[in-house]
């Protein structure tokens, strides 16, 4: 608690995550009067997010999968004792929990998230911050799925270097189209497979070609690539002879430069919310975008931080296998034989990636 206080005091403190059990009414009203102290101007805001499951199917799947694999377990048991020591845990919890009252603890603002996000009961939601906590924890789920990244075939503009714009995949990039309906024919994920789409002509006709793989193909707006405003259309070379000190400038701070009458990283990544917390929900999904949507897909996904989040490598006829697990992604990158161009830009300093 002192290093969330200090944190919350500190300049760039904003919300912390308190992870502990908090099982008696008694410390969830210390919790509250550590917040709200007369010292604090103004008071921590504090939101209690209780998890309730009484399913044994799923008690017995999150151990497995989750608790086993803890920072508590991992590498200090085997995977018997440590389920024997967390069902113990949960029977001695069991003796002193007292749940949070929706009457009882009126005062407080708290969800249940019950038997895994089969049901959910909010109380109390106050500004923004709770309510974005809210919308997520009824967004996410723990099914076992997989998310599949893939850029758009290589384009005739990615053939000539140029930025943005519209064109239609090259001789390759229908190549790779045909060889990715190939590779998710023989994937044979179970379920549905939803794939979702750019508008762009490029990752549309990527995706059609697989249209008998799934009930149907989804073309969003919100995939469509970064827009590079005046510069669309314009080749690195182009760029930096006509705007020389705006691509100084992009290569200063990538993440926050945003191409006049155009869009930055920063700006992708409101644009994409709904679209993680949409993936979130969803079983097994393929994304047809572009480099810089799916570098803020995977940085999500892959727990990467702003500055990296720019130079994350997505290349050309590659698919990217997400798999969330309990503490991480697994991430795994399949390489397609076919050629096309390198678009990758390094960082200054940076060497090429493999």
């Amino acid at each position: 608690m002192e290093d969330l206080d200090r944190y919350l005091t500190s300049k760039e403190g904003e919300v912390a995550v308190f992870d502990a059990t908090n099982t008696t009414r008694e410390r969830r009203r210390w919790l509250t009067n550590f917040c709200h102290r007369e010292d604090r101007d103004p008071p921590f805001r504090l939101f209690f997010v209780e998890s309730i499951c009484d399913d044994p199917d799923i008690i017995n799947a999150n151990i497995t999968e989750v608790k086993v694999n803890s920072p508590d377990y991992k590498g200090h048991m085997t995977e018997d004792e440590a389920k024997d020591d967390f069902l113990k845990r949960i029977e001695n919890y069991k003796l002193q929990y007292e749940p949070i009252d929706d009457e009882l603890d009126d005062a407080l603002s708290f969800i249940k998230v019950i038997n895994a996000g089969r049901s959910f009961f909010v109380h109390n939601v106050n500004g923004h911050v709770q309510s974005r906590v809210v919308y997520f924890l009824m967004n996410i789920h723990l099914l076992p799925r997989s998310i599949y990244l893939t850029r758009h075939g290589e384009s005739e503009y990615n053939r000539i270097g140029r930025l943005g714009g519209d064109s239609p995949l090259s001789a390759n990039g229908i190549e790779y189209a045909k060889k990715l309906r190939e590779y998710f024919k023989a994937e044979k994920i179970p379920g549905d497979l939803r794939i979702w789409s750019s508008q762009k002509i490029r990752a549309a006709q990527t995706a059609q070609q697989l249209s008998d793989l799934a009930a149907h193909i989804e073309f969003l707006k919100v995939l469509d690539e970064i827009d590079a405003g005046i510069c669309e259309g314009l080749t690195y070379t182009d760029f930096e002879e006509r705007y020389p000190k705006q691509f100084a400038d992009r290569d200063r701070d990538k993440y926050h430069y945003r191409y006049p009458s155009g869009e930055s990283y920063e700006d992708l990544v409101g644009r994409l919310e709904p679209v993680i917390m949409e993936l979130e929900r969803q079983s097994n999904v393929l994304v047809v975008s572009h480099q810089a949507i799916l570098r803020c897909i995977l940085a999500y996904f892959d727990n990467k931080n702003y500055s990296e989040l720019p130079y994350l490598n997505v290349p050309l006829h590659t698919v990217i296998k997400l798999t969330p697990k309990a503490y991480s992604c697994q991430v795994e990158m399949f390489k397609f034989k076919i050629d096309a161009v390198n678009t990758y830009r390094t960082k200054k300093g940076q060497q090429e990636p493999l």
